[in-house]
């Protein structure tokens, strides 16, 4: 039974805001019987100015209220309609008492405690609300108004409806202020009449009620319309069982959140959380956590993709705010690295969300992967900023083996091993590598057993790719049977390999990576005359140890500007870090060269760009290949810090008969005259020569369609020994049988 069935019944609970709303409809309609008393009371008096523009009639007014509303006797009739209010209002709150006491949810009033609403604000609310919800509200208010083209409410009319005294609407007016909650918050909106002059008094403004508030007081759940494809509501149950969560930091942010919320003593109850790191180590799935831990809902907004589009954020980021207060849900803020720039615009959004924080906010986590201080902007706020670094090897381990198992990969510990160690990926990332092997099979594209190819292949996917942009990716086509060196020198390199695999087991399980602050990447030094395979062997390693191998190119890294080689190695190895790859400087004398004495302010500043890049590298945990055509160019200081130094000699005579004969194809047409111990002996010519000899050999032999000949090799050679410098006629050719020279 409704509340309005029966006035001496005990008044049971809402069953909902429905209920609510239409009792206050219905208190509303006595007000407006009163207004309409004080109308016509007027027109009785001889004020014919108001009644010369009625477009409404008296009596279809009264056909809407299903009544008589004005009889001689205004006054009486006007006192018994201020105590239907009073009771009416009485019985509200009486059978809102009850609602609240069995937790029946209104709207309203949740939307009025949570803006600090006062009574008033919330009757201007249902004033406005009325002609949404029935349509008899218009014609009664631009009766009220006398036009019929009046049907809004407006600031005269909401007064009147409401204020008691000419002292009291003066005061009740300023509720209508932009700094008023009403309009600073959005809940109502001002409306201009086409049909007033420019510059009409302000209690003239008609006001409409915002349709998100509109639909927040109906119960209607539907997200601002205005933020679509800007913000996105996730459930705190939604926090994925497959992502692996930086523990010790989710204890931290919980015991923050907890003791914020706890404590009934401190004032300020706003609370923002910055997370820092890395893209997929986990931040928004730590804010998810601490949402399901609160029951409760997380809010997410790209800030990138709002600044792309929108050049005034100030609407939309309010919006997104008053969003959060509405739903009760944190707002979490993604990529506010984009406030952290030192520009006009970054300045302006960072004070604006300050300011938003102070109004709104009463829990919002802010995403980045940059450290962010916003000193003297929240300071009435409690701000504390949390870093997510990389995972360890125990926690990408742990999130191979719950990624892998959960999408009914067999359980592999030797490839879970392989994988956390080798791929310094994020859980993000890791879920995704995984993710694309489960689709990889779902279509049909089945490896065989212990074929891990594709999964090594999406791990490499997952890694940062932007290193493309500042270095250039080597295929490494190149395997051990390839490389041509003396067998201490293949032992070396195969360290270097091992090094890499059994890393995680030195670091992790044996505990070094606690001894060692810095210096725990790998380094190596491979030096050598030009030619000798200094780059074949880092695309061996990089083949053995499946890693991708970028070739820094110097030209875009040195620069005769003060600070700019700094900047452009610090931006190779900050993109390094989380690229999963070799870096390979080849020619590094040229930038890793020997300190000098300072004699002018040119000598100082090569210094410091030695001694910044020794900084860079001890700090780098990666894989670092330089390559130099001389050993004695390399400054000391860089020799003490490189864990492998390996010299790559010229090749003797029986290095280069294997050299000359591995350089063929298999499916090359190869003639049989050709001399391997000649080759070998008579010309002293490194691997890089020889394999542009063979080459040039072969284009000329293609050219003919004949098979490669000891005749092409031989041009190719003489051509080979001009384009190096080195004389054809310096005995070379006289020292050959004669019918070899004389082909």
């Amino acid at each position: 039974m409704s509340a309005r069935a029966d006035k001496n019944a005990d008044c049971p609970a809402y069953h909902g805001g429905h209920e609510y709303i239409a009792d206050e409809l219905s208190k509303l309609d006595l007000i407006l019987k009163r207004q309409i008393h004080e109308f016509r009371s007027q027109l009785q008096e001889g004020n014919n100015h108001i009644h010369q523009h009625m477009f409404i009639s008296h009596e279809e007014i009264d056909e809407m209220f299903r009544e008589p509303v004005f009889d001689d006797a205004s006054r009486p009739r006007i006192e018994a309609l201020d105590g239907e209010i009073a009771e009416l209002e009485r019985r509200i709150a009486d059978t809102v008492t009850r609602s609240e006491e069995q937790h029946v949810d209104l709207p309203l009033l949740r939307l009025a405690r949570l803006f600090n609403l006062s009574k008033f604000e919330i009757q201007a609310l249902l004033i406005c609300l009325a002609p949404e919800l029935r349509r008899k509200y218009d014609r009664i208010y631009a009766y009220l108004q006398d036009d019929i083209t009046r049907k809004r409410p407006s600031v005269d009319l909401v007064l009147n409806l409401l204020s008691g005294s000419e002292e009291e609407r003066w005061r009740l007016q300023q509720m209508f202020t932009p700094h008023g909650v009403l309009l600073q918050a959005g809940l109502l909106q001002p409306v201009d009449d086409p049909h007033s002059p420019s510059g009409c008094s302000a209690l003239a403004q008609f006001l409409r009620i915002d349709p998100r508030i509109r639909d927040f007081i109906m119960g209607c759940s539907v997200l601002e319309p205005r933020l679509r494809g800007f913000i996105r509501l996730r459930s705190g149950n939604e926090s994925s069982p497959f992502m692996v969560v930086d523990a010790g930091t989710s204890r931290l942010v919980s015991d923050l959140i907890a003791w914020r919320f706890a404590d009934q003593s401190v004032p300020v109850r706003n609370l923002v959380i910055h997370l820092y790191g890395p893209e997929g180590v986990g931040k928004q799935s730590l804010a998810l956590e601490q949402c399901r831990r609160l029951q409760c809902n997380l809010l997410y907004l790209d800030l990138t993709q709002l600044m792309a589009v929108e050049t005034d954020c100030e609407e939309f980021l309010r919006l997104a705010f008053r969003e959060a207060m509405l739903l009760q849900a944190p707002l979490y803020i993604h990529s506010v690295d984009a406030l952290i720039n030192d520009d006009v615009r970054g300045r302006m959004l960072s004070k604006m969300l300050a300011r938003l924080v102070r109004e709104y906010g009463w829990l919002t986590f802010c995403a980045g992967e940059k450290p962010w201080q916003p000193t003297g902007l929240l300071d009435d706020t409690v701000f504390k900023s949390f870093e997510l670094p990389l995972p360890d090897f125990e926690s990408r381990k742990q999130a191979w083996e719950i990624n892998l198992t959960a999408n009914g990969e067999p359980r592999d510990g030797d490839l879970v091993t392989q994988l956390a160690s080798q791929f310094l990926l994020t859980p993000g990332q890791i879920r995704a590598a995984a993710d694309s092997i489960k689709l990889e099979r779902a279509l049909g594209r089945k490896q065989g057993d212990g074929d891990n190819t594709g999964l090594l292949q999406a791990c490499r996917n997952q890694s940062n790719q932007k290193l493309r942009d500042l270095a250039v990716k080597v295929e490494s086509r190149y395997d051990w049977k390839d490389l041509i060196l003396p067998d201490n020198k293949l032992d070396s390199l195969q360290q270097i390999c091992d090094q890499v695999r059994q890393q995680y087991k030195v670091f992790s399980q044996w505990g070094f990576d606690r001894k060692l602050a810095y210096g725990k990447g790998l380094s190596a030094l491979f030096s050598g005359p030009p030619g000798t395979g200094k780059t074949m062997a880092a695309q061996v390693i990089a083949a053995e140890v499946e890693l991708d191998l970028y070739k820094i190119d110097l030209s875009t890294v040195i620069s005769k500007y003060i600070g700019e080689t700094e900047r452009n190695l610090s931006q190779i190895f900050k993109e390094a870090e989380t690229s999963n790859a070799i870096l390979f400087f080849d020619e590094a004398d040229a930038l890793f060269g020997k300190r000098t004495e300072v004699n002018d302010a040119h000598d100082r500043y090569a210094n410091i760009e030695v001694s910044y890049l020794l900084q860079k590298m001890e700090e780098y945990k990666g894989i670092v290949i330089l390559a130099s055509n001389f050993r004695v160019n390399m400054d000391e200081a860089f020799v003490r810090r490189i864990r492998f130094i390996i010299e790559f000699p010229f090749p003797d005579e029986e290095s280069r008969r294997q050299i000359w004969k591995i350089h063929f194809p298999e499916q090359a047409p190869v003639a049989d005259d050709i001399d391997y111990d000649l080759l070998a002996g008579h010309f002293t010519i490194p691997g890089g020569n020889i394999k542009n000899v063979i080459l040039n050999a072969a284009f000329r032999a293609a050219k003919t369609d004949s098979p490669i000949s000891m005749a092409h090799l031989l041009e190719g050679t003489r051509h080979e020994y001009e384009k190096i410098g080195k004389s054809w006629t310096d005995g070379t050719v006289t020292k050959l049988p004669a019918k070899q020279a004389a082909r």
